[in-house]
């Protein structure tokens, strides 16, 4: 059943920038609304009921697509192997509800137990995400049209309801019965695609193995992703997890095109993979690494450039600080895309998960022991410190261990030209900085400017790298 890579493509990236860009587009209403500590507080009490989530769903989300990928032509195989993994997921969803109740009566600060008690239904749509489903069969279309509908209603509500500092409740109120609704509406198109089958314990048991693999680096990756905000409100205070998390949206909006691209590609080169297609999988892999580079270049330096006057004029003046730390976390764009494509195109379909492993351990680790250092002393500006430490650690670990099999020296030259264009662009950008303030006018000019910039000095390079494609392109459409 091969998909068009190119509309998978399109349909997955339209998906993970909603999941970031309506959130987003009411930051700076929420920032002034609820302040710094009302932020804190919902995304302390999101990251703890997320974190409880993680562990009904194991490492499903990547287990499932792949399994699903390499049986998506059978219908009776996929059928069978999706209702032994769901049950599987319901399963440690339930014993994780039980926990979570645990926490809620013997642990959690009186101050934050309505908005955490409301966070118990993150727990319950974990139970029901079946998206992994509709990925490995490469049927993104049916996440994103859902997704777009139940989104855009969210922002309507938070708009119209959310109105002063006491309605962080209602926030989270509205945030998590949007994604249950998406959760539960993605229902309807199963019978579509699979026929039941009555879970067996014996097959659960086979599946139980590789999704707890797989569920070692999901745990490892939300202790320096999720924990960061927990970590925050431990050791400092509700106003520094407002800012980070407020400087961490700004970044979640490029690793959406990059989420995108490894969410597509993974399904797709597990089936090429699983029918030994190897040329193929190498392409792809070597179209995947320059797209990365020539995005995450453009992305950090971009970014960075245009960070101390964006976040004022977008957070408002309570956020000031949110600019620096904005510019100081930006590289990280770099990391997660090298490592993503390195992870979704190599390791995972080639059932490398061993490496995957380590590497995202590795990364927790170190960001931990930096968080634990760091936050009490330089609150939101040490889980930067901390994060940056974190993903660079996982992407020269896991280019190490594929350095033998895949050209990495050859995907770092090529990129070099990316990343020096973009140093250039970041060197434009403060230039104008300098001649004026935080205002939507300077910012406008901004990315303008340093836009021109980049596609002046990439388009000649990239148009001379691949003249042999385009002419033979050019060549095979002539006379149509």
């Amino acid at each position: 059943m091969a998909r068009n890579i190119k509309s998978n493509f399109i349909y997955s990236f339209v998906y993970q920038i909603l999941v970031v860009l309506l959130p987003l587009l009411t930051s700076p209403y929420l920032s002034r609304i609820l302040g710094p500590n009302g932020l804190g507080v919902y995304s302390y009490t999101f990251s703890l009921a997320t974190f409880f989530a993680l562990f009904g769903m194991l490492g499903v989300n990547n287990y499932g697509n792949r399994t699903i990928a390499t049986v998506q032509n059978d219908i009776n195989e996929r059928s069978r192997a999706f209702w032994n993994i769901w049950s599987l997921q319901v399963f440690m969803t339930i014993v994780t509800l039980i926990f979570y109740g645990i926490y809620l009566i013997a642990y959690c600060p009186v101050e934050y137990k309505l908005v955490s008690f409301i966070q118990i239904i993150t727990i319950i749509c974990s139970m029901l995400d079946i998206n992994w489903f509709f990925f490995g069969m490469e049927q993104f279309k049916i996440i994103v049209t859902r997704n777009l509908i139940i989104r855009l209603v969210n922002v309507l509500m938070i708009f119209l309801l959310v109105k002063d500092r006491d309605d962080v409740w209602l926030y989270a109120t509205i945030m998590v019965s949007g994604t249950l609704l998406s959760n539960v509406i993605v229902w309807s198109f199963l019978k579509k695609y699979v026929v039941f089958v009555r879970p067996r314990f014996k097959e659960q048991r086979l599946h139980f193995k590789p999704n707890a693999v797989l569920f070692v680096p999901v745990i490892a990756i939300t202790l320096y992703k999720q924990l960061d905000k927990v970590m925050l409100g431990f050791l400092s205070t509700m106003e520094q997890v407002g800012y980070f998390v407020n400087a961490e949206k700004i970044i979640s909006i490029p690793m959406g095109i990059i989420t995108s691209l490894g969410v597509v590609m993974l399904p797709r080169i597990s089936f090429l993979s699983a029918k030994g297609k190897e040329k193929e999988v190498f392409r792809y892999l070597s179209l995947s690494m320059e797209f990365v580079c020539f995005m995450s270049a453009a992305m950090t330096f971009g970014i960075a450039g245009i960070s101390k006057e964006f976040a004022p004029v977008f957070f408002g003046q309570e956020f000031h600080f949110v600019g620096s730390l904005i510019m100081l976390i930006s590289p990280t764009i770099v990391f997660i895309s090298w490592a993503n494509v390195i992870r979704t195109q190599y390791l995972m379909p080639k059932h490398k998960d061993k490496s995957y492993i380590v590497s995202v351990l590795l990364g927790a680790i170190i960001n931990i022991i930096m968080n634990i250092v760091l936050i009490p002393r330089y609150g939101a500006m040490g889980a930067v410190i901390g994060t940056l430490c974190a993903e660079a650690t996982v992407m020269i670990y896991q280019s190490n261990c594929v350095k033998n099999e895949v050209k990495i020296r050859k995907y770092v030259k090529n990129g070099i030209y990316y990343f020096l264009a973009g140093f250039v662009m970041f060197i434009g950008i403060r230039f104008i900085a300098q001649f004026g303030g935080p205002n939507i006018k300077t910012i406008i000019l901004e990315i303008l400017i340093g836009a021109l910039i980049y596609i002046v000095l990439c388009l000649p390079y990239v148009l001379l790298k691949h003249k042999k494609v385009i002419n033979n392109y050019v060549n095979n459409t002539k006379g149509f």
